[in-house]
């Protein structure tokens, strides 16, 4: 089996190197991250400039662009074959309900995903890489349990996956739950600073509690001491709300 590993944070980042330890166990691992933290980046692509690709001292590919850029690149002519398993992370903190839209762990898997190959993001719930050894174990079962998945000969259908784990020393030995998103109220207000050029400068404001976090959820989950794997998908269409719209649109739903 051959798998490619991204993340956010960066080449040099103890996650990758955790989870590229227990990818190695099952194949072939081709890494290809960001060269620095590239937190919060989202699925943007670079368009505006040339990406350029470096090498480092452990045989890892690293770009100077973005977590989507990596698997892009990775998969439309850097490597010279198609893995069968694109996996995210160890992320420095969890990638819960709204975060999978800015997260770059999450995008990273989700580039995968679009080009039709099975992904996996992994996040640690907390930040600061406690328990890190611990969360690579639940990697290692969450990949032993999808290897079925993965068919043999052919291609398998894509799915997606959002895995987060709690920073605990016990955390493979946790109950796991399939979850789906929750939701978290809207951010904290921008931080205003002014510069020692009297220029005033924004700082993103901190993400907002959990909103929507009933049982069921991926905050709940989390808070319950389990393990959250929530299958993720692309399609943004509100196909509840088709009916409503071709009513008000006079136009005929799809």
């Amino acid at each position: 089996m051959r798998i490619l590993v991204a993340n956010d944070d960066g080449y040099l980042a103890p996650g990758l190197a955790a989870l590229v330890r227990v990818c190695q166990e099952f194949g072939e691992v081709d890494v290809v991250a960001p060269e620095q933290n590239a937190s919060g980046t989202s699925n943007a692509l670079t368009l505006q400039r040339p990406l350029s690709v470096y090498m480092s001292s452990q045989g890892w590919r690293y770009i100077n662009g973005t977590p989507s850029d990596c698997v892009h690149v990775a998969l439309t002519g850097l490597l010279e074959h198609r893995p069968d398993l694109v996996v995210s992370g160890i992320n420095n903190g969890a990638n819960m309900g709204d975060d999978t839209l800015y997260s770059g762990t999450v995008a990273a898997a989700m580039e995968g995903y679009l080009f039709g190959i099975p992904s996996i993001a992994f996040s640690l719930l907390d930040k600061g890489w406690g328990n890190l050894d611990a969360a690579a174990d639940v990697a290692h079962g969450v990949i032993t349990s999808v290897l079925g998945e993965l068919g043999a000969g052919g291609r398998p259908t894509p799915w997606l996956l959002n895995v987060t784990i709690p920073n605990r020393a016990d955390s493979a030995s946790l109950p796991r739950r399939l979850t789906r998103l929750g939701r978290r109220h809207a951010s904290e207000p921008v931080i205003r600073q002014v510069n020692p050029r009297g220029e005033t400068n924004y700082w993103i404001g901190a993400a907002g509690d959990a909103r929507e976090a009933g049982e069921g959820t991926d905050f709940h989950a989390l808070a319950s001491g389990c393990v959250s794997i929530t299958p993720l998908q692309v399609d943004l269409t509100d196909h509840a709300g088709l009916p409503a719209w071709s009513r008000r649109l006079g136009l005929t739903a799809p």
